[in-house]
Order: structure tokens, then sequence, then C-alpha cells
């Protein structure tokens, strides 16, 4: 294990390295104790750092947590010719577990990460101890506004803010240092190159690409915490809604004059939620 890059060391952003397969994995390892995988969303720019910086600090105080960067966001290097899909996502989950000697994780997954980890839970559920999906995809939804508007993403200032707009219900948390800091990482190297090709138009496509079906979430038997914020413009509540109905062992915890940033509008109620629930055996 190293880092990424010698030059870049002095960037909270970049943690461990590693290599699965033909990619080299980026990612935040802190904490001791029970495992808890966090992934991130797929918002342009994105990285485990910016999406869970605001939890891993406090939550890392009671478990061993690792925040990854996904293939093909962030300091994660893949061939540029390797297929992204949620089969190859899960593979990587995999992978780095196993090379991290790792038995067993909770995982906590944010919106497109809440898709991966209900696919991870479903093909390797002896690996898996508890979920959390926040503001998750993973079932088949009519493509949203605000979810076309963050996948259609054309770099530019002013379009960065209007993403924060749409993620954030109290527009007081967005600034010109906020806004100034995403659209720089959105631009770095070939990070927009690369994510133009994730999830290219029709868009629905990739709504139905990262979702199970019913059946399949149906048979989930992991204890399952589900996060929503009431006024997410970007995944509809109506998601999570579903999700409590079909997995038996779940609950749903919903958070009024909150978006889908629900770990930074209501970071401290968030992690709370998180440590009482993965933490507690039942």
């Amino acid at each position: 294990m190293s880092s990424l890059n010698t030059q870049l060391q002095q960037s909270p952003e970049i943690a461990n390295s590693i290599q699965v397969d033909d990619c080299i994995i980026n990612y935040h390892d802190q904490g001791k104790g029970d495992v808890i995988l966090l992934i991130h969303g797929s918002g342009p720019g994105v990285t485990s750092w910016a999406n869970w910086r605001g939890i891993i600090p406090e939550l890392s105080k009671h478990a061993r947590v690792i925040a990854l960067d996904m293939l093909g966001f962030g300091y994660s290097q893949c061939p540029k010719n390797k297929k992204l899909d949620r089969a190859a996502w899960v593979d990587s989950l995999v992978g780095l577990i196993n090379a991290l000697n790792i038995e067993r994780v909770s995982i906590v997954g944010n919106s497109f990460g809440g898709a991966i980890a209900l696919a991870f839970a479903k093909t390797h559920p002896e690996k898996v101890n508890k979920l959390v999906l926040m503001g998750a995809a993973g079932l088949s939804f009519e493509l949203t506004a605000g979810l076309d508007k963050v996948w259609g993403y054309q770099p530019s200032v002013e379009a960065m803010r209007g993403l924060m707009e749409v993620f954030a219900y109290d527009q007081s948390i967005i600034n010109d240092d906020l806004v100034r800091m995403r659209y720089e990482a959105s631009i770095r190297d070939d990070v927009q190159t690369r994510f133009e090709v994730l999830f290219p138009e029709p868009r629905q496509a990739g709504i139905e690409m990262l979702a199970l079906n019913e059946d399949e979430i149906r048979s989930l038997p992991h204890q399952t915490l589900i996060i929503h914020g009431r006024d997410d413009l970007v995944i509809p509540l109506e998601v999570s809604e579903r999700l409590v109905r079909l997995i038996r062992k779940s609950q749903l915890h919903v958070f009024g004059e909150c978006g889908h940033w629900v770990q930074i509008e209501k970071a401290k109620e968030f992690t709370q939620l998180l440590a009482d629930f993965i933490l507690t055996d039942k």
C-alpha cells in the first residue's frame, strides 16, 4: 500500500491505495473495531472524503471506517476501456474487502452508493452485517429533473452552484468557497471525461442499470436502516418508502427540512443514527 501520488500527499482526499485486479483504489481507513464501509454518491467531482468528511472523524471513534473512491470517481484509477457497471462496482468492493482480509462489513450507501450496497448484499449476503441506505437508488423509478441535472452536468461555476441548490434544502450552506471547491474538483485532470461516460443519455437507463427487482430486494435478510431527506429532489422519498415495505428487517427514518445531502445537512443526527443502529447488537 502507498499513496496514490506523492505530489498530492497533502490533499485530505488522498489516503491509502491498494491494487484490486487491474485497478488502484484510493481509500480512507480510520478507527478500530467492527468495520463500516462507506459508499459515496455519483455527483460530479465527488470523492469519498468530500462525501463523508463530516462523519468519518466521529464514526471512527467507535468502529473501523473504510471509505473508498468508487471506480470511475475520485482518485481511484482503472483502465480507460474498463466497463463500469453495477457488477464491476460490486466486484471491486469484494476485491477491496478480500485484499484487506476483512470477513464482514456493515455498509452505508449514499444515493448511487445505496444501489451498490443493495447489489453487494444481494450477491454476497454472507459478507454483510447490517445495511444503511441513505437517499438510495436501487429500485426503478422515473428519472427526476434533479438527477438528470446531476448526471448531465457540464462544468461551470454556475452549473455547480445549481447542482448544490438541488442537493441541499438549506440553501445557507451553499457559499462561494464551497461552490468553487466542488467545481475545481469536477474539472481536475480527466474527472469530467470519466464522469460523462458513466451515465449517458438516455439517463433512465442508468437508473435501470443500478436497480434490483423487487423480488431480489425482498429476499435480503439483513437488518437495514433506511434514511431519506423529506425534501430530496434527486432521489424521491417514495423509493425509500418502497424499500422499507420490501425489506423485512428494515426501518425508515425521514429527516424533515432536509434534501439529498443528509450526511451534510444533518451530520450530527445522521452519525448518531448510524452508530446506534450498526454498533448495537440486536
